[in-house]
């Protein structure tokens, strides 16, 4: 097995926080891209775990600058770090910015379905496969001619977003069409095992990308958002939602089966393979990253059984070890894949090249090492 890059000598951990909080500084983000969402909830994190208003404060004036570009909004827009706008807008008393939010969730609440699920893509970005393998012909009369596709990584996007936006407002419109668009996702896409496959396509029966690590990152932490979000409107209502109760409780118990496949496909050295269920020896390490943030906050919602709180709290741990000593002294996480796109053969998700200073993994990382700084 390859042995993932350590930092030696090892900074503590508030220095790797400083060091992840200044890279993420300068990123270039594309406003908005796949990956922003975990970015801009890392930069508020930095800010309140260091105690330096210089990261939320960036965050804060690049979605003002956002919500005052226009025109709003677009296709790619559905990627924009919604749950950290609305919460930036309250801290901050920025009523443009709920003003831009409320566009954007009318916007993508108007969108066409997949399987219930709002379409990511009017074209899916189908790719060749990295690594040995061919499209058959079915395969490749799809990579020519795409059909719309929704992603797993929306699940990270939509949800805690109108939830969010939803309890900030007031609206029980927006709440459950994000807990209603939190439940599509799952049904769409979380499998027996209790992992999530990566996308659908229209009109294409079943489901691609099966235990792409990454992807099950998105997963649990969109579903611990829109958990948060439900039990704080459930708690400030004053009056039972049977509904929205039982609703509550199917996103826990996806949670918690999420939860169960990741624990039961840890490596010993904290660490998944690129595609969890271990059937190559590829490695990525921002899926440990996701876990090292989302496995302490699924313990705090008290979403894990009794009998199992001491195996998550182990593998939480090990996660947020993991990620500490793959970053690298100039505060990279050293070993993140490059963007995944989409493709409809499954050893695709193995052979994605790696070595890369993105969102997806210094976003993450902060926040693994912001939990572990707690613990």
């Amino acid at each position: 097995m390859r042995q993932l890059p350590k930092t030696s000598p090892e900074p503590d951990n508030q220095a790797k926080l400083r060091l992840l909080a200044d890279s993420l500084l300068d990123l270039s983000y594309q406003t908005w891209g796949f990956g922003d969402s975990v970015a801009f909830e890392a930069l508020v994190t930095a800010s309140d775990i260091l105690r330096d208003p210089t990261y939320a404060a960036f965050a804060h004036g690049w979605m003002r600058a956002w919500a005052s570009s226009g025109p709003l909004p677009g296709e790619l827009d559905c990627t924009a770090p919604g749950r950290t706008m609305v919460h930036l807008a309250l801290r901050t008393g920025d009523s443009q910015l709920i003003t831009a939010a409320v566009t954007l969730a009318d916007y993508l609440l108007s969108r066409p379905t997949i399987n219930g699920v709002y379409q990511t893509w009017a074209r899916a970005p189908l790719t060749m496969p990295y690594g040995p393998a061919k499209l058959d012909p079915r395969q490749a009369a799809w990579l020519a001619a795409p059909p719309g596709g929704a992603f797993l990584d929306c699940l990270h996007f939509d949800p805690p977003f109108l939830t969010a936006l939803g309890r900030a407002t007031g609206s029980q419109h927006y709440l459950r069409a994000g807990v209603d668009q939190a439940l599509a996702l799952v049904a769409a896409l979380q499998q027996a095992d209790g992992s999530f496959d990566h996308f659908v396509l229209k009109a294409v029966p079943g489901s691609f990308g099966p235990a792409w690590g990454r992807g099950q990152g998105w997963a649990l932490l969109g579903l611990l958002d829109t958990i948060t979000s439900v039990d704080q409107w459930l708690a400030s209502s004053g009056q039972p939602d049977p509904p929205l109760a039982a609703q509550r409780a199917a996103l826990a118990n996806a949670c918690e089966r999420l939860v169960g496949v990741m624990v039961a496909t840890q490596r010993p050295d904290g660490h998944w393979y690129a595609v969890i269920d271990g059937r190559t020896a590829s490695d990525e390490t921002s899926t440990a990253a996701f876990m090292g943030a989302g496995l302490p906050r699924a313990l705090a919602l008290g979403l894990i059984p009794n009998n199992r709180l001491a195996d998550v709290a182990k593998a939480a741990r090990a996660a947020q070890d993991a990620t500490a000593q793959a970053v690298t002294p100039d505060g990279c996480l050293a070993g993140v894949s490059a963007a995944v796109m989409a493709c409809t053969e499954p050893s695709h998700y193995a052979h994605v090249p790696t070595g890369f200073r993105v969102p997806w993994g210094q976003g993450p990382a902060l926040l693994a090492l912001a939990a572990r700084e707690a613990s």
